[in-house]
């Protein structure tokens, strides 16, 4: 019988070690998305340097983009009669904003501390739904606390700033 006792021991554990590896996996792929979903708007808010800044004064806002003529402050960057924002609560009709122009277009994203900040609020969300993965998964309550309030400042910022 102490065979069959310890054969059981085993199986408890690669099972605890396969759910302990499962959501650990889970809680990592969705960081990994915020950081991704977040990077794309975030490298140009963040790395200026040789892109075109300057400042948008919106004149007009549709269902998902926000769009008005274009004032250089950098460099070598020339006026643009329109370029576009994505329409967020970030972004009002007449107000005038710093901005940085994406490669190659008329696609601008928001700079300075707002926009920096603005850019990583989907790492905020990822953090927030991995502190619960962290939690009930891995059964990890501090490190689930530390993501949670990491991803509670983050948005909180995020909406005070912006």
């Amino acid at each position: 019988m102490p065979s069959a006792v310890s054969s059981s021991g085993g199986a408890l554990a690669v099972l605890r070690f396969g759910r302990f590896a499962a959501m650990g996996v889970v809680a990592a792929l969705i960081l990994i998305a915020g950081v991704w979903a977040s990077w794309g708007t975030a490298q140009h808010a963040m790395l200026t340097k040789g892109r075109e800044r300057g400042t948008v004064e919106v004149t007009w806002c549709g269902g998902r983009t926000c769009a008005g003529p274009y004032a250089p402050l950098s460099p070598g960057s020339q006026p643009r009669a329109k370029v576009v924002l994505e329409n967020s609560v970030a972004v009002e009709e007449g107000r005038t904003y710093a901005v940085v122009l994406k490669p190659g277009g008329e696609q601008a994203v928001r700079s300075g501390p707002a926009g920096i900040v603005y850019a990583w609020v989907p790492l905020g969300g990822a953090l927030l739904l991995a502190s619960v993965v962290v939690a009930g998964g891995l059964l990890r309550t501090r490190a689930a606390w530390v993501l949670a309030l990491s991803g509670t400042a983050l948005l909180t910022t995020a909406f005070l700033v912006v």
